[in-house]
């Protein structure tokens, strides 16, 4: 299966109640609208996150996490010595061919 990544901004970030480590993300890819659960919190505070412009791979199947749906999965770079991880965003905009 080839991997379908795109550029997704993030609209939405809430803690998932009774989780240390979850949030729940929207994200807004053209037109359409995503939810994204991903174990962030560690590393960034909501406010961080919000209108970032994230790296995310959407042909997932969707899956549930304590109970949240997610549509797919932001990308991360971890550097486990200095327990660290890195989103991975873009630096200005990509117009996307049609």
């Amino acid at each position: 299966m080839k991997l379908d990544m795109r550029v997704g901004k993030v609209l939405m970030v809430e803690k998932i109640p009774g989780t240390a480590k979850l949030y729940k993300i929207q994200v807004g890819i053209g037109s359409r609208k995503i939810q994204i659960v991903s174990s962030l919190a560690d590393y960034y505070k909501p406010d961080e996150l919000l209108g970032k412009k994230i790296i995310v791979l959407v042909n997932l199947k969707p899956a549930k996490f304590h109970g949240e749906k997610s549509e797919g999965m932001l990308l991360c770079a971890e550097i486990k010595e200095e327990n660290k991880c890195v989103l991975l965003t873009v630096d200005r905009e990509i117009k996307r061919e049609q």
